[in-house]
């Protein structure tokens, strides 16, 4: 067995063990970005604890047939960015982010489809993915609901204990 092949083998294992990894795993054509834009996206990918790297597609495309999924296959050509994530929507979002405030990566840099919770999304997907909020803003959502909810009550009851204190003068 050659060296070339065995080292492919060592490339296919990586790449399905960051996959089984992720919670989702985000790929996007990278067509005509500059070196110093990857490396600002690669760097918001980072801070976010998520892995922005460049595969060969047909190393990919392998490790997931070896996964069972063959959804991908049709979208793993030409330049082709995979972002390995420890949540649902980083991926996507720090995508939708970066080219909201630099417009012109727009045509730059294109999501292609995800992989979340063993299953394939399209274009669209990662892109209702991305509007998504995080994990920690919907939880603080809730919990300005619950409070809101506990403020008005004991506001309520201090109102009830005020009226009565004023019937009895």
């Amino acid at each position: 067995m050659s060296a070339n092949l065995e080292a492919k083998k060592q490339v296919v294992e990586e790449i399905k063990g960051k996959i089984e990894g992720s919670k989702s795993v985000v790929f996007a054509d990278y067509n005509k970005l500059t070196v110093l834009e990857a490396t600002a996206l690669r760097n918001k990918f980072k801070s976010a604890n998520c892995e922005y790297k460049v595969y060969k597609n047909t190393l990919v495309r392998k490790a997931f047939n070896e996964l069972g999924v063959t959804d991908f296959d049709k979208d793993l050509n030409g330049t082709t960015a995979t972002v390995f994530c420890p949540d649902e929507t980083s991926g996507a979002a720090i995508f939708a982010k970066a080219v909201k405030e630099t417009p012109a990566l727009a045509d730059k840099i294109v999501p292609k489809c995800a992989y979340l919770e063993q299953k394939y999304l399209d274009k669209n997907g990662v892109k209702e993915l991305a509007a998504i909020p995080s994990k920690e803003v919907l939880i603080a959502k809730m919990l300005g609901c619950l409070q809101s909810s506990i403020s008005k009550f004991v506001y309520v009851l201090d109102s009830i204990a005020k009226a009565k204190e004023t019937a009895n003068n």
